[in-house]
């Protein structure tokens, strides 16, 4: 296994992710015997890092990967979870959240303190190696700045106790959320992004990688192999992966992309079964970066696997629209939005105002003329709100 610095601490290149445990497939729970063998197989391989977070598996994550780690000396494994500030709602400036919501047993937590104090029992642990605010982004900025609430001071406070060991964020939001918040809170020590050769563009990954870099902090990796989709990426893809390297599979292609970037601490995978764990260790035990001549046949993947509107953020547009609306932002959720709409896109829109949605574009043109790229901006935001109306 490679190894990387983190402080004072030697860190595993992958990570053990704790959102795609294999199931019992009567049950529908965690298989709890499969979990135990692959944690076993984890360690027997160096891996020494988990992952979860409070709603994976419905919250059967935390205390599963918990009860396993406990078979394990506490100082020989770091325990990553989150907390969920994206599932908070704030009424009258009062914090609640329910369970029951969430499709788990009946409870409601009125206080930052209730919550935290629920995941450290569900996990069995008395201390978290690392915690993430979870999700920092367009729709969760405002809640996690929020000064009355103090989500920040709270997890601040619970590190100068130890029950912290260091503070960190995940997000799925845009490079300038993340470049804010990073400005605003210099007590952040990582942040995991989702980052791969298809998100560094589709997602902008490279400019979320970037602005995290430039504050000197480290990128945690999820989702490098998208949920799946980079390990059978179509038969076009995966015919000039092999042209170019006949013996690697399209996920080592994934993986090795990911050690070219040199400030990528971990990489968390979300493993179903024992061969995934399997394939991915025997990855990570050689450190074999991707060449810039093998980041081009990725891109020539990422061009097969989906369509990109060429924006180059220009902002020629902005200054015309009557809506004042934020083209280039949105054309680039429209490209993600083109490959799927997720709840995250759905997130970064309902961050905006009616008035600064792609619908609120009335199709005056006024702003085409003015593209270098000779983008039909107006049918742009017309096909991003039919896709938006098709996905409810």
């Amino acid at each position: 296994m490679i190894y990387k610095d983190f402080k004072d601490l030697k860190l595993p290149t992958l990570g053990f992710g704790g959102m795609r445990l294999p199931k019992n497939e009567a049950t529908g729970k965690i298989d709890r015997t499969e979990t135990a063998k692959m944690v076993d197989y984890a360690f027997q391989k160096g891996i020494n890092y988990f992952d979860t977070a409070f709603f994976y598996h419905a919250g059967e994550s935390e205390a599963v990967l918990g009860k396993e780690l406990a078979r394990y000396p506490r100082d020989t494994w770091y325990l990553a979870d989150k907390f969920p500030g994206n599932f908070i709602e704030v009424i009258d400036g009062k914090l609640t959240m329910e369970l029951e919501n969430m499709g788990m047993e009946n409870r409601v937590f009125k206080t930052l303190k209730e919550i935290f104090e629920y995941q450290l029992n569900n996990c069995g642990v008395e201390y978290f190696d690392f915690y993430m605010l979870h999700n920092v982004a367009e729709c969760t900025y405002g809640l996690y700045t929020d000064e009355q609430l103090g989500v920040v001071d709270y997890l601040l406070e619970e590190k100068k106790a130890g029950r912290i060991k260091h503070l960190g964020m995940s997000s799925h939001g845009r490079y300038e959320t993340i470049d804010k918040f990073l400005t605003k809170y210099d007590c952040i020590e990582f942040v995991m992004i989702q980052l791969n050769y298809l998100d560094w563009t589709l997602q902008e990954a490279e400019k979320k990688y970037e602005v995290i870099t430039k504050h000197g902090i480290p990128v945690f990796v999820m989702e490098p192999v998208r949920g799946g989709l980079l390990a059978a990426p179509g038969e076009e893809a995966e015919t000039m992966l092999k042209a170019s390297r006949p013996d690697d599979t399209p996920v080592s292609w994934a993986f090795k992309f990911l050690q070219s970037l040199p400030n990528v601490q971990v990489v968390i995978s979300g493993m179903s079964n024992s061969e995934q764990l399997k394939e991915n260790v025997a990855i990570f035990e050689k450190n074999e970066p991707a060449s810039e001549s093998e980041k081009t046949v990725l891109q020539n993947v990422v061009n097969s696997m989906a369509s990109f509107v060429p924006c180059t953020t220009c902002r020629y547009c902005c200054g015309i629209c009557p809506q004042k609306l934020d083209i280039p932002m949105l054309i680039a959720t429209y490209n993600e939005a083109s490959h799927g709409v997720s709840w995250y896109i759905h997130d970064v829109l309902d961050s905006l105002p009616d008035d600064k949605k792609p619908q609120a574009c009335t199709g005056c043109g006024s702003c085409s003329p003015l593209c270098p790229q000779d983008i039909d901006i107006a049918d742009i935001m017309k096909k991003f709100n039919k896709l938006l109306v098709d996905s409810d």
